[in-house]
């Protein structure tokens, strides 16, 4: 329990702390690595690499500093972080290593201004954050379990089907191998995914692709030429193989209302995009649905929608832009004379793909008057600000 000499010092030290975050953050990661080898399949060795899941815990720490006396917006703002840690399966004991390893790397790098005193405060300020996570997680697990074809931990599943969507993008349809139902989730959310290469673990997220049906999972997943997991996924793995999955998770959900929608994607972007669409085509929604795609040869879906419009003439207006070749509504980029021409009044908006893209389909929307409140979107990798290029 913090008291208020605790939050003088932490109020004292915060710019400090700040100010050498990325460097506790780039400490820290191989120091744990080193200290608890066996936490290391649980991040994504390529979001190390670039420097992802460093600045997503610094962003986290921040929030939490910042936010802490509102308990209400601290948990909102812990949702994405929450989501991720359900699809891995984070248990209550890992958090006393990474609290061990996150005060040693402040140690490292702050030196002699982490006095007894600070180092103190900080660890409580940890304890509470990390309480509140296990608190938020359980609630979540809990839950899931607790549906019908709901599980906790992994689940064993059998690929029953595949489908080639694209040159680069394949689906695989996900079945229990244990026969029984499979637990509802919720249109745009994801999975996690754990793989054994080499004789050990390797933990992924990947969209569920196709709404619910309490039989099997969808999951689409694009080959990535140096992504391990995607790699071995569309390369090795054929009907009858097995994998683990985790519960599903993510906030990328519909809000309720009769207001239209604009589904942007770009690329793989898509995943979440279809079972969205279905979603509120069901509601008697509209829906603007607006893909971009390399060129032709990396569109993918493009059946499954054409038959998706084909039944909701009225409501779906289709929308395709490639960079290259012809085949598209449009030969370019989505940009904001385009978001214009097709923005509905009082719409939501939904948008996902890569970094840049999601920065310039946010930017473009914002400079329409779309306010932040009606913009949503979803990192496949760490969270970060979307001006983080």
């Amino acid at each position: 329990m913090l008291n208020r000499d605790h939050e003088r010092l932490i109020d004292a030290t915060a710019p400090l702390v700040a100010e050498h975050l990325d460097a506790i953050t780039q400490r820290f990661y191989p120091l744990m690595f080193a200290r608890y080898p066996e936490v290391k399949p649980l991040f994504n060795e390529a979001h190390q690499r670039d420097g992802g899941q460093p600045r997503a815990l610094a962003g986290a720490v921040l929030a939490y500093v910042g936010l802490r006396q509102d308990p209400q917006q601290a948990r909102g703002a812990l949702a994405t972080v929450v989501g991720k840690h359900i699809s891995l399966g984070i248990r209550p004991e890992q958090y006393p290593i990474v609290g061990e390893c996150l005060m040693a790397a402040i140690g490292e790098v702050l030196g002699d201004a982490v006095t007894p005193e600070v180092a103190a405060a900080w660890s409580g300020l940890y304890e509470e954050l990390a309480g509140l996570l296990i608190e938020l997680e359980e609630q979540r697990y809990r839950e899931f379990e607790r549906r019908p074809g709901g599980w906790r931990g992994t689940r064993e599943f059998r690929i029953v089907e595949t489908h080639q969507e694209s040159a680069v993008i394949r689906s695989f349809v996900l079945a229990p191998v244990d026969g029984e139902q499979v637990a509802d989730h919720a249109p745009g959310q994801f999975i996690g995914v754990r793989l054994t290469l080499d004789g050990a673990p390797v933990y992924r997220h990947y969209s569920l692709s196709a709404l619910p049906n309490g039989k099997h999972y969808r999951i689409s997943v694009k080959r990535e030429p140096q992504g391990r997991a995607s790699r071995y996924l569309h390369d090795a793995m054929v009907m009858g193989d097995t994998l683990a999955l985790l519960p599903p998770a993510g906030d990328l959900t519909l809000y309720d209302g009769d207001e239209p929608l604009l589904l942007a994607s770009g690329g793989v972007g898509q995943t979440p995009m279809l079972p969205l669409a279905r979603q509120a085509l069901a509601q008697g929604r509209r829906v603007i649905y607006l893909h971009a795609a390399l060129d032709a040869e990396h569109h993918a879906f493009v059946d499954e929608v054409a038959a998706l419009a084909d039944a909701h003439p009225e409501q779906l207006q289709t929308v395709t832009v490639h960079e290259r070749g012809d085949g598209a509504d449009h030969i370019g980029r989505i940009d904001r004379d385009l978001l214009a021409r097709l923005l509905p009044e009082k719409a939501r908006c939904y948008y996902v793909g890569p970094q840049g893209f999601m920065t310039a389909v946010d930017r473009a929307l914002a400079e329409l008057g779309v306010p932040a409140e009606r913009r949503h979107y979803e990192h496949f990798g760490p969270s970060r600000p979307l001006d983080a290029a």
